[in-house]
């Protein structure tokens, strides 16, 4: 890995293909993040992850104090629950997540105590096993979005040659700043759980890349590796262009090291790791504290919202409450997201519940949320040509249409992140995003037949 160094920041090593500029609307860029009261009572779903679902440890009647386990799996690619208040268990049911689909969920009824389980305290850690237990044992899964079980992340396999930690400062989705907040407002978390990770899990070079539209968070950053005398020629703050999907791992890994994850592949397969930066500063808040994943911070956002701000809300809360917190509407909102303008999930209402994997709700006026009437094709290129995976998303749109599963196959289905980079590119408005989900669910059920 070789990089350009400028006053002692690195460059990119790899400017990756694809891509699109998106104009930032980063309103609460400024704002630091204020934490809501608890609310009278959460609904925690037992599936807040990639992986298997947990099931629930409580039942009806049952009080439970903050942080208690209230749901666990077995399963080795799952992450346990905790409760975000304490209180009365009222429900055991299914209830609607944002993705629209019914899930097994525990209710809280809060007694307004928020007494902390009796079991919590800073975990014992001194080997590479203990640490892994204990990110386990906190419920961290990715903080950026992606919901991934993070102990699996860093359960690095034998005869896996890794050696380079990025922390994913990014942010590259526009609205979204509670990444950005993290470094201006807990550097010195980020730190703590880098080192953490380096002496645990052995790291030959960390690198925190941050997207070069962000000098402040740079600079703040670059402050404490200067402070540092003992992590000084492992760590190192890296500027990275500001294109979006810039925080997708793979682009990354590519842009920060050189290495290209090949598909159906990992970065652990070219000797990376890659961590959201939240979810590293909470590692080091863990071994603090003991104090599982039970409150995440969020951006609210958007034309429609009356006071945007940056909030740290209990899991569970009910996303009303939160823009309720903000002031409410201000206008009727058109579209509502959970998420990012470009990989975020549509809300057809505000009733269901901030997962931990929830990092913005924004909402949209009629004027931003009008969708644009679907034209013919006019072959630009332009889609492919911002793919990127390099596939050819029109190619792939036509064999979803006629169902053929292997054409799909091979035209390289598998490797879409669903980025939007290719229907934010299109000049004929035509929902590729949409078509690439109904690819992938034709492969599906050919799969299954």
């Amino acid at each position: 890995m070789s990089s350009v160094i400028t006053d002692g920041i690195l460059k990119a090593v790899k400017q990756v293909r694809g891509g699109v500029a998106v104009d930032h609307h980063k309103l609460t860029k400024n704002m630091d993040v204020v934490r809501i009261t608890p609310p009278d009572k959460v609904v925690l779903p037992m599936q807040q992850h990639i992986g298997a679902p947990c099931t629930p440890t409580v039942k009806v009647g049952d009080h439970v104090d903050v942080g208690q386990v209230i749901g666990d799996s077995d399963k080795f690619v799952s992450a346990p629950i905790h409760a975000s208040v304490s209180g009365k268990v009222t429900a055991v049911s299914e209830v609607k997540v944002a993705s629209g689909k019914l899930v097994p969920a525990v209710t809280i009824e809060n007694d307004g105590e928020m007494t902390l389980f009796e079991g919590i305290k800073p975990p014992k850690v001194e080997t590479k096993e203990d640490l892994l237990r204990a990110i386990r044992n906190s419920g961290l899964v990715g903080l950026g979005g992606a919901g991934f079980p993070s102990h699996v992340k860093f359960n690095i396999p034998d005869g896996k040659n890794v050696d380079t930690l990025i922390i994913n400062a990014a942010e590259c989705e526009p609205y979204i700043t509670v990444d950005y907040r993290e470094c201006m407002e807990n550097s010195w978390n980020i730190y703590g759980g880098v080192y953490a990770l380096v002496e645990l899990l052995g790291f030959k070079n960390v690198i925190i890349a941050v997207e070069d539209n962000k000098p402040d968070a740079i600079a703040e950053l670059k402050k404490i590796a200067d402070m540092d005398n003992n992590h000084g020629d492992i760590v190192k703050v890296m500027t990275l262009k500001s294109k979006y999907p810039q925080g997708a791992e793979k682009m990354m890994v590519r842009s920060a090291t050189g290495r290209k994850v090949p598909p159906g592949k990992l970065p652990a397969d070219v000797g990376c790791v890659v961590a959201n930066v939240a979810s590293v500063a909470f590692i080091y808040r863990h071994l603090r504290t003991g104090r599982p994943l039970i409150s995440r911070s969020l951006t609210v956002s958007g034309s429609a919202i009356a006071n945007p701000m940056n909030v740290r809300v209990p899991v569970g809360i009910e996303a009303s409450k939160v823009i309720e917190f903000c002031g409410g509407f201000k206008e009727e909102p058109a579209k509502i997201i959970a998420g990012g303008p470009m990989m975020g999930t549509a809300l057809i209402d505000t009733q269901v519940p901030i997962l931990k994997s929830n990092n913005a709700l924004l909402a949209f006026t009629e004027a931003e949320a009008r969708p644009k009437k679907e034209r013919v094709c006019i072959h630009c290129g332009r889609c492919a040509d911002a793919c990127p995976m390099s596939l050819i998303p029109t190619d792939i749109e036509k064999h979803a249409l006629r169902k053929d599963a292997d054409a799909l196959i091979k035209a390289g289905i598998g490797v879409c992140m669903e980025c939007g980079s290719c229907a934010f590119s299109c000049p004929a408005s035509k929902p590729l995003v949409q078509y690439m989900r109904l690819a992938k669910e034709v492969v599906r059920e050919a799969g299954a037949k």
